[in-house]
């Protein structure tokens, strides 16, 4: 089988799946004007200067670009680890999406540290300007913007949203909660516990990763919900406490008008690897030829080659 049978690509037609892409909806739905304060911690985020781009990107003149979503399990005590990473590139011209879900256990260089290791402990070990430099260097692509969304507070967005709807691929139970399989709607605990089983799921982390999209897919559903300005309140809170970015308004609002039909043009990419344990910890290693493959496709995507 070659190369290119093995990498299994789909389009999606779904409202963007995202997670900062709801800020971008909610904006569309003409809450502009009272967001800034409420996103107040939320455009707090830390500044971006990536050594990969001669210059900086114009949202407004449709310029491409890419954002690195890091889906961050952070509990008490415990600094955390972006157990979600998701590399995303943006046409302005062609209005396309390519989505790339790293693998958390992807063994690479730790930027900063020059150890090999895991990639979600890069945010470990130096928060999001090492995780950040660490794909940059990983993928050999830019990362323009970044959102960092903690997984624990999603519980806090979900039940501010009302519960979501999701599509489970198949049945089980996990700390108290059974999920059947087909169309379920969760709560905000249960949407917690939905994401975060892994050891039983067959597809491994794979598979808890399509599971944490499901919930962002969930809550940007909603976020088309004219009713949502309904409870703009509690969702503008859950959102500024648990979201940080370095998107600004103004590039929000920027992106909903530029870039806004993008979102039926959605093409997820795998990279592919092979299970390894090395001195006694398991570890996914991808060959330099797969990195390539991918990079260039990125490349290509955002006309970088």
């Amino acid at each position: 089988m070659g190369r290119g049978d093995k990498r299994k690509k789909k389009r999606s037609k779904s409202r963007f799946l995202l997670g900062f892409f709801l800020l971008v909806l909610l904006i569309g739905a003409g809450m502009a004007f009272s967001v800034y304060q409420s996103l107040q911690n939320t455009l707090s985020g830390e500044v971006l200067h990536s050594n990969k781009r001669a210059k900086d990107v114009s949202l407004q003149k449709k310029e491409t670009f890419t954002v690195l979503l890091l889906g961050v399990d952070e509990r008490e005590g415990d600094v955390g680890r972006s157990d979600t990473m998701l590399f995303v590139s943006v046409n302005g011209e062609d209005n396309t999406v390519k989505m790339l879900s790293i693998p958390r256990d992807t063994r690479v260089e730790i930027t900063g540290k020059g150890t090999e290791d895991k990639i979600n402990h890069a945010y470990a070990f130096g928060g999001v300007k090492m995780a950040v430099e660490t794909v940059e260097n990983f993928l050999d692509m830019p990362v323009d913007y970044y959102v960092e969304m903690n997984m624990e507070g999603m519980k806090e967005i979900v039940d501010a949203v009302g519960g979501v709807e999701v599509q489970n691929d198949s049945a089980f139970s996990y700390k108290g909660d059974h999920f059947a399989e087909g169309r379920i709607t969760l709560s905000g605990s249960e949407a917690l516990n939905y994401i975060r089983m892994r050891k039983e799921d067959p597809n491994g982390d794979f598979g808890r990763q399509a599971r944490q999209r499901h919930v962002m897919e969930g809550i940007l559903d909603k976020g088309n919900d004219p009713t949502i300005i309904l409870k703009f309140t509690d969702v503008m809170q859950a959102v500024g406490d648990n979201v940080q970015t370095n998107l600004s308004i103004g590039d929000m609002l920027a992106i909903q008008k530029n870039y806004a039909s993008a979102r039926d043009h959605i093409e997820t990419v795998t990279i592919e690897g092979t299970g390894t344990r090395i001195g006694g910890i398991y570890y996914y290693v991808v060959d330099d030829e797969e990195v390539s493959h991918v990079s260039n496709e990125f490349k290509e995507h955002l006309n970088l080659k």
